[in-house]
Protein backbone atom coordinates (compact mmCIF):
# COMPACT_ATOMS: atom_id res chain seq x y z
CA UNK A 1 0.00 0.00 0.00
CA UNK A 2 1.10 3.58 -0.63
CA UNK A 3 -0.11 6.79 0.98
CA UNK A 4 0.21 8.53 4.34
CA UNK A 5 -1.64 5.73 6.20
CA UNK A 6 0.53 2.89 4.88
CA UNK A 7 1.15 0.45 7.72
CA UNK A 8 -2.09 1.21 9.58
CA UNK A 9 -4.04 -2.02 10.11
CA UNK A 10 -7.83 -1.80 10.19
CA UNK A 11 -10.46 -4.48 10.72
CA UNK A 12 -13.89 -3.45 9.45
CA UNK A 13 -17.07 -5.32 10.23
CA UNK A 14 -19.11 -5.42 7.02
CA UNK A 15 -22.12 -3.12 7.11
CA UNK A 16 -23.82 -0.28 5.28
CA UNK A 17 -23.59 3.50 5.27
CA UNK A 18 -20.97 5.50 7.15
CA UNK A 19 -18.71 2.65 8.30
CA UNK A 20 -17.87 1.22 4.85
CA UNK A 21 -17.12 4.72 3.59
CA UNK A 22 -14.81 5.29 6.56
CA UNK A 23 -12.97 2.08 5.72
CA UNK A 24 -12.78 3.07 2.06
CA UNK A 25 -11.30 6.49 2.84
CA UNK A 26 -8.71 4.91 5.12
CA UNK A 27 -7.83 2.36 2.43
CA UNK A 28 -7.67 5.14 -0.17
CA UNK A 29 -4.87 6.74 1.86
CA UNK A 30 -2.92 3.52 2.24
CA UNK A 31 -4.31 1.75 5.31
CA UNK A 32 -4.56 -2.03 5.15
CA UNK A 33 -8.28 -2.64 5.64
CA UNK A 34 -9.60 -6.16 6.20
CA UNK A 35 -13.37 -6.58 6.02
CA UNK A 36 -15.03 -9.37 7.97
CA UNK A 37 -18.01 -10.21 5.78
CA UNK A 38 -20.97 -12.44 6.58
CA UNK A 39 -20.65 -14.61 3.47
CA UNK A 40 -18.60 -14.97 0.32
CA UNK A 41 -19.86 -13.59 -2.96
CA UNK A 42 -18.97 -12.13 -6.33
CA UNK A 43 -16.91 -9.01 -6.93
CA UNK A 44 -19.04 -5.96 -7.72
CA UNK A 45 -17.23 -3.14 -9.58
CA UNK A 46 -19.96 -0.73 -8.46
CA UNK A 47 -19.30 -1.40 -4.76
CA UNK A 48 -16.95 1.58 -4.51
CA UNK A 49 -16.85 1.41 -0.71
CA UNK A 50 -15.03 -1.94 -1.04
CA UNK A 51 -12.20 -0.70 -3.23
CA UNK A 52 -8.70 -1.21 -1.92
CA UNK A 53 -9.83 -3.58 0.85
CA UNK A 54 -9.26 -7.28 1.54
CA UNK A 55 -12.11 -9.50 2.66
CA UNK A 56 -12.71 -12.65 4.67
CA UNK A 57 -16.13 -14.22 5.24
CA UNK A 58 -16.72 -15.75 8.68
CA UNK A 59 -19.78 -17.43 10.16
CA UNK A 60 -19.72 -15.51 13.44
CA UNK A 61 -22.48 -17.71 14.85
CA UNK A 62 -19.75 -20.29 15.41
CA UNK A 63 -17.35 -19.85 18.35
CA UNK A 64 -14.39 -20.89 16.20
CA UNK A 65 -15.15 -18.05 13.77
CA UNK A 66 -15.25 -15.56 16.64
CA UNK A 67 -11.85 -16.88 17.74
CA UNK A 68 -10.51 -16.25 14.22
CA UNK A 69 -11.92 -12.71 14.26
CA UNK A 70 -10.27 -12.04 17.63
CA UNK A 71 -6.97 -13.26 16.18
CA UNK A 72 -7.29 -10.70 13.38
CA UNK A 73 -8.19 -7.95 15.85
CA UNK A 74 -5.18 -8.85 18.01
CA UNK A 75 -2.79 -7.37 15.43
CA UNK A 76 -4.97 -4.46 14.28
CA UNK A 77 -4.68 -0.76 15.10
CA UNK A 78 -8.35 -0.01 14.54
CA UNK A 79 -11.64 -1.93 14.56
CA UNK A 80 -14.65 -0.30 12.88
CA UNK A 81 -18.20 -1.50 13.55
CA UNK A 82 -21.53 0.05 12.67
CA UNK A 83 -24.09 -2.22 14.34
CA UNK A 84 -26.75 -1.25 16.87
CA UNK A 85 -25.50 -1.11 20.46
CA UNK A 86 -25.06 -4.58 21.93
CA UNK A 87 -24.72 -6.52 18.67
CA UNK A 88 -20.93 -6.84 18.85
CA UNK A 89 -21.19 -7.87 22.49
CA UNK A 90 -23.65 -10.64 21.59
CA UNK A 91 -21.29 -11.86 18.90
CA UNK A 92 -18.49 -12.11 21.45
CA UNK A 93 -16.57 -9.26 19.79
CA UNK A 94 -17.40 -6.37 22.11
CA UNK A 95 -14.80 -3.99 23.51
CA UNK A 96 -13.94 -6.21 26.46
CA UNK A 97 -12.68 -9.29 24.56
CA UNK A 98 -11.22 -7.26 21.69
CA UNK A 99 -9.37 -4.74 23.84
CA UNK A 100 -8.42 -7.53 26.23
CA UNK A 101 -6.56 -9.21 23.37
CA UNK A 102 -5.20 -5.91 22.07
CA UNK A 103 -4.88 -3.08 24.66
CA UNK A 104 -3.70 -0.67 21.97
CA UNK A 105 -6.80 -1.16 19.82
CA UNK A 106 -8.89 1.84 18.79
CA UNK A 107 -12.40 0.38 18.89
CA UNK A 108 -14.47 2.68 16.66
CA UNK A 109 -18.27 2.44 16.92
CA UNK A 110 -20.58 4.16 14.43
CA UNK A 111 -24.30 4.62 15.13
CA UNK A 112 -27.03 7.12 14.44
CA UNK A 113 -28.26 7.67 17.98
CA UNK A 114 -25.10 6.78 19.94
CA UNK A 115 -24.21 3.98 22.33
CA UNK A 116 -26.30 5.48 25.15
CA UNK A 117 -29.57 7.38 25.57
CA UNK A 118 -33.29 6.52 25.34
CA UNK A 119 -33.21 6.09 21.54
CA UNK A 120 -29.92 4.17 21.31
CA UNK A 121 -31.53 0.86 20.33
CA UNK A 122 -33.94 2.32 17.76
CA UNK A 123 -33.56 2.06 13.99
CA UNK A 124 -33.02 5.24 12.04
CA UNK A 125 -31.60 6.79 8.91
CA UNK A 126 -30.04 10.05 7.75
CA UNK A 127 -33.37 11.86 7.51
CA UNK A 128 -34.26 10.91 11.10
CA UNK A 129 -31.00 12.16 12.58
CA UNK A 130 -31.33 15.41 10.63
CA UNK A 131 -34.90 15.80 11.81
CA UNK A 132 -34.07 15.35 15.48
CA UNK A 133 -31.12 17.77 15.46
CA UNK A 134 -33.01 20.69 13.90
CA UNK A 135 -31.09 20.65 10.64
CA UNK A 136 -33.80 19.18 8.41
CA UNK A 137 -36.24 21.87 9.54
CA UNK A 138 -33.91 24.50 8.11
CA UNK A 139 -33.61 22.99 4.62
CA UNK A 140 -35.98 23.80 1.77
CA UNK A 141 -38.57 26.36 0.76
CA UNK A 142 -40.84 27.83 3.43
CA UNK A 143 -44.02 26.69 1.67
CA UNK A 144 -42.90 23.08 1.12
CA UNK A 145 -41.92 20.11 3.32
CA UNK A 146 -38.19 19.86 4.07
CA UNK A 147 -36.52 17.70 1.39
CA UNK A 148 -34.07 14.91 2.26
CA UNK A 149 -30.58 16.17 1.25
CA UNK A 150 -29.47 12.75 0.00
CA UNK A 151 -27.60 11.06 2.84
CA UNK A 152 -24.60 13.35 2.69
CA UNK A 153 -25.25 15.40 5.82
CA UNK A 154 -25.90 12.92 8.65
CA UNK A 155 -24.58 9.59 7.35
CA UNK A 156 -21.41 10.88 5.78
CA UNK A 157 -20.87 14.36 7.22
CA UNK A 158 -21.99 13.84 10.82
CA UNK A 159 -21.20 10.12 10.71
CA UNK A 160 -18.23 9.03 8.60
CA UNK A 161 -16.21 12.21 9.06
CA UNK A 162 -16.59 12.26 12.83
CA UNK A 163 -15.84 8.54 13.03
CA UNK A 164 -12.59 9.17 11.15
CA UNK A 165 -11.86 12.26 13.27
CA UNK A 166 -12.33 10.16 16.41
CA UNK A 167 -10.10 7.39 15.08
CA UNK A 168 -7.29 9.79 14.24
CA UNK A 169 -7.61 11.55 17.61
CA UNK A 170 -7.44 8.22 19.45
CA UNK A 171 -4.43 7.09 17.43
CA UNK A 172 -2.67 10.37 18.24
CA UNK A 173 -3.42 9.97 21.96
CA UNK A 174 -2.16 6.39 21.82
CA UNK A 175 1.30 7.68 20.94
CA UNK A 176 1.48 9.17 24.44
CA UNK A 177 -0.47 6.68 26.54
CA UNK A 178 0.29 3.50 24.63
CA UNK A 179 -3.36 2.54 25.08
CA UNK A 180 -6.30 2.30 22.74
CA UNK A 181 -9.83 3.38 23.58
CA UNK A 182 -13.45 3.21 22.44
CA UNK A 183 -14.71 5.87 20.00
CA UNK A 184 -18.48 6.44 20.23
CA UNK A 185 -19.34 8.30 17.00
CA UNK A 186 -23.03 9.20 16.71
CA UNK A 187 -24.64 11.09 13.86
CA UNK A 188 -26.84 13.01 16.29
CA UNK A 189 -23.61 14.33 17.85
CA UNK A 190 -21.76 15.00 14.61
CA UNK A 191 -24.52 16.86 12.78
CA UNK A 192 -24.92 19.62 15.41
CA UNK A 193 -21.14 20.03 15.46
CA UNK A 194 -21.30 20.78 11.72
CA UNK A 195 -23.84 23.51 12.38
CA UNK A 196 -21.71 25.72 14.67
CA UNK A 197 -22.06 28.70 12.31
CA UNK A 198 -25.86 28.51 12.29
CA UNK A 199 -26.04 28.14 16.07
CA UNK A 200 -23.87 31.23 16.33
CA UNK A 201 -26.13 33.12 13.94
CA UNK A 202 -29.19 32.13 15.97
CA UNK A 203 -27.58 33.30 19.20
CA UNK A 204 -27.01 36.75 17.73
CA UNK A 205 -30.41 37.08 16.05
CA UNK A 206 -29.04 36.58 12.53
CA UNK A 207 -31.01 33.39 11.82
CA UNK A 208 -34.71 32.71 12.15
CA UNK A 209 -36.51 29.36 12.42
CA UNK A 210 -38.45 30.12 9.24
CA UNK A 211 -36.64 28.18 6.54
CA UNK A 212 -35.97 29.85 3.24
CA UNK A 213 -35.60 33.27 4.85
CA UNK A 214 -31.97 33.26 5.97
CA UNK A 215 -28.55 33.94 4.52
CA UNK A 216 -27.56 30.37 3.61
CA UNK A 217 -30.89 28.57 3.13
CA UNK A 218 -32.08 30.20 -0.09
CA UNK A 219 -33.59 33.24 1.59
CA UNK A 220 -30.88 35.56 0.30
CA UNK A 221 -31.24 36.24 -3.44
CA UNK A 222 -27.45 36.09 -3.79
CA UNK A 223 -27.14 32.59 -2.32
CA UNK A 224 -29.43 30.18 -4.12
CA UNK A 225 -30.02 28.46 -7.45
CA UNK A 226 -31.85 29.96 -10.42
CA UNK A 227 -33.52 28.28 -13.36
CA UNK A 228 -32.14 29.20 -16.77
CA UNK A 229 -33.74 29.36 -20.22
CA UNK A 230 -33.06 25.68 -20.94
CA UNK A 231 -34.54 24.40 -17.67
CA UNK A 232 -31.14 23.84 -16.15
CA UNK A 233 -29.81 25.72 -13.14
CA UNK A 234 -27.01 27.98 -12.04
CA UNK A 235 -25.67 28.21 -8.50
CA UNK A 236 -25.24 31.78 -7.30
CA UNK A 237 -23.23 32.42 -4.12
CA UNK A 238 -21.47 35.84 -4.03
CA UNK A 239 -21.85 36.49 -0.29
CA UNK A 240 -19.23 39.24 -0.16
CA UNK A 241 -20.22 42.69 -1.52
CA UNK A 242 -17.31 42.86 -3.97
CA UNK A 243 -18.24 39.48 -5.42
CA UNK A 244 -21.93 40.38 -5.66
CA UNK A 245 -20.99 43.62 -7.40
CA UNK A 246 -19.03 41.57 -9.93
CA UNK A 247 -22.05 39.32 -10.54
CA UNK A 248 -24.36 42.29 -10.97
CA UNK A 249 -21.96 43.95 -13.40
CA UNK A 250 -21.54 40.85 -15.57
CA UNK A 251 -25.21 39.86 -15.45
CA UNK A 252 -26.48 43.39 -16.17
CA UNK A 253 -28.29 43.93 -12.87
CA UNK A 254 -28.83 47.56 -11.81
CA UNK A 255 -26.19 49.10 -9.54
CA UNK A 256 -28.82 49.69 -6.85
CA UNK A 257 -29.30 45.92 -6.50
CA UNK A 258 -25.63 45.52 -5.60
CA UNK A 259 -25.80 48.48 -3.22
CA UNK A 260 -28.76 46.99 -1.34
CA UNK A 261 -27.37 43.45 -1.11
CA UNK A 262 -27.93 42.96 2.62
CA UNK A 263 -31.15 44.95 2.93
CA UNK A 264 -33.53 42.12 3.79
CA UNK A 265 -36.55 44.27 2.91
CA UNK A 266 -35.46 44.13 -0.74
CA UNK A 267 -34.73 40.42 -0.92
CA UNK A 268 -38.12 39.38 -2.28
CA UNK A 269 -37.95 41.92 -5.08
CA UNK A 270 -34.39 40.95 -5.90
CA UNK A 271 -35.44 37.29 -6.03
CA UNK A 272 -37.95 38.13 -8.73
CA UNK A 273 -35.61 40.39 -10.70
CA UNK A 274 -32.76 37.89 -10.65
CA UNK A 275 -35.07 34.97 -11.42
CA UNK A 276 -36.44 36.78 -14.48
CA UNK A 277 -32.94 37.69 -15.62
CA UNK A 278 -31.46 34.20 -15.34
CA UNK A 279 -34.30 32.79 -17.42
CA UNK A 280 -33.11 34.86 -20.40
CA UNK A 281 -30.05 32.73 -21.11
CA UNK A 282 -29.18 29.04 -20.99
CA UNK A 283 -27.16 27.60 -18.13
CA UNK A 284 -24.05 27.25 -20.24
CA UNK A 285 -24.37 30.77 -21.61
CA UNK A 286 -24.40 32.09 -18.05
CA UNK A 287 -21.51 29.82 -17.08
CA UNK A 288 -19.46 31.17 -19.97
CA UNK A 289 -20.28 34.74 -19.00
CA UNK A 290 -19.12 34.24 -15.41
CA UNK A 291 -16.14 32.00 -16.21
CA UNK A 292 -12.86 33.18 -14.71
CA UNK A 293 -14.51 35.83 -12.53
CA UNK A 294 -15.14 36.29 -8.81
CA UNK A 295 -18.91 36.37 -9.33
CA UNK A 296 -19.27 33.00 -7.52
CA UNK A 297 -21.73 31.76 -10.13
CA UNK A 298 -21.27 28.26 -11.50
CA UNK A 299 -23.36 25.74 -13.42
CA UNK A 300 -25.31 23.04 -11.58
CA UNK A 301 -23.99 19.91 -13.27
CA UNK A 302 -25.54 16.47 -13.24
CA UNK A 303 -23.70 13.29 -12.25
CA UNK A 304 -22.47 12.56 -15.77
CA UNK A 305 -21.43 16.14 -16.53
CA UNK A 306 -19.37 16.72 -13.38
CA UNK A 307 -16.39 14.44 -14.22
CA UNK A 308 -16.07 16.11 -17.63
CA UNK A 309 -15.88 19.67 -16.33
CA UNK A 310 -12.48 21.14 -17.32
CA UNK A 311 -11.50 21.99 -13.73
CA UNK A 312 -12.39 18.60 -12.27
CA UNK A 313 -10.86 16.84 -15.28
CA UNK A 314 -7.62 18.79 -14.85
CA UNK A 315 -7.41 17.75 -11.17
CA UNK A 316 -8.47 14.18 -12.00
CA UNK A 317 -11.10 14.48 -9.28
CA UNK A 318 -12.90 11.50 -10.81
CA UNK A 319 -11.66 8.36 -12.51
CA UNK A 320 -13.40 5.45 -14.19
CA UNK A 321 -12.77 1.76 -13.67
CA UNK A 322 -14.80 -1.08 -15.15
CA UNK A 323 -17.34 1.44 -16.39
CA UNK A 324 -17.90 2.92 -12.91
CA UNK A 325 -17.20 6.62 -12.40
CA UNK A 326 -15.89 7.33 -8.91
CA UNK A 327 -14.01 9.90 -6.87
CA UNK A 328 -10.23 9.83 -6.64
CA UNK A 329 -8.63 9.64 -3.18
CA UNK A 330 -8.83 12.88 -1.24
CA UNK A 331 -7.20 15.00 0.03
CA UNK A 332 -3.91 15.39 -1.87
CA UNK A 333 -0.45 15.09 -0.30
CA UNK A 334 2.87 16.59 -1.34
CA UNK A 335 5.05 13.58 -0.47
CA UNK A 336 2.89 10.53 0.18
CA UNK A 337 0.18 10.74 -2.44
CA UNK A 338 -1.60 7.35 -2.54
CA UNK A 339 -1.89 5.29 -5.68
CA UNK A 340 -5.18 4.85 -7.45
CA UNK A 341 -7.28 2.44 -5.34
CA UNK A 342 -7.47 -1.22 -6.28
CA UNK A 343 -10.76 -2.51 -7.67
CA UNK A 344 -13.33 -3.95 -5.24
CA UNK A 345 -12.63 -7.55 -4.31
CA UNK A 346 -15.22 -10.26 -3.88
CA UNK A 347 -16.47 -10.81 -0.32
CA UNK A 348 -14.36 -13.56 1.23
CA UNK A 349 -11.89 -13.62 -1.67
CA UNK A 350 -8.79 -12.97 0.43
CA UNK A 351 -9.40 -15.44 3.27
CA UNK A 352 -6.29 -17.56 2.67
CA UNK A 353 -3.96 -14.57 2.41
CA UNK A 354 -5.46 -12.87 5.48
CA UNK A 355 -5.27 -15.98 7.64
CA UNK A 356 -1.75 -16.82 6.51
CA UNK A 357 -0.71 -13.30 7.44
CA UNK A 358 -2.24 -13.84 10.89
CA UNK A 359 -0.17 -16.98 11.42
CA UNK A 360 -2.59 -19.73 10.36
CA UNK A 361 -0.95 -22.59 8.45
CA UNK A 362 -2.42 -24.18 5.32
CA UNK A 363 -3.81 -27.21 7.16
CA UNK A 364 -5.64 -25.05 9.71
CA UNK A 365 -7.08 -22.87 6.96
CA UNK A 366 -8.31 -25.96 5.11
CA UNK A 367 -9.89 -27.25 8.32
CA UNK A 368 -11.67 -23.93 8.92
CA UNK A 369 -13.09 -24.12 5.43
CA UNK A 370 -14.22 -27.72 5.84
CA UNK A 371 -16.01 -26.83 9.11
CA UNK A 372 -17.88 -23.98 7.44
CA UNK A 373 -16.22 -21.40 9.65
CA UNK A 374 -15.07 -19.66 6.49
CA UNK A 375 -18.32 -18.75 4.77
Amino acid sequence: MSGPLAGLKVVEMAGIGPSPLAGQLLADLGAGVTVIARRSGKANPADINSRGKRSIALDLKKPQAVAVALELVASADVLIEGFRPGVMERLGLGPEPCCGRNPGLVYARMTGWGQTGPMAAMAGHDINYLGLTGVLHAIGRPSEPPPPPLNAVADYGGGTMFLLFGIMAALWERQTSGRGQIVDAAMVDGVPALMALVHGFRATGKWTDRRGSNLLDGGAPFYRTYECADGRFIAVGPLEPQFFAELCKRAGLPAEVAAAQYDVANWRGHHTAMGDLFRTKTRDEWASLFEGSDACATPVLDWSEAPRHPHLAARETFFERDGVSQASPAPRFSRSQPARPAAPRAPGEDADEILAGAGFDAATIASLREQGILN
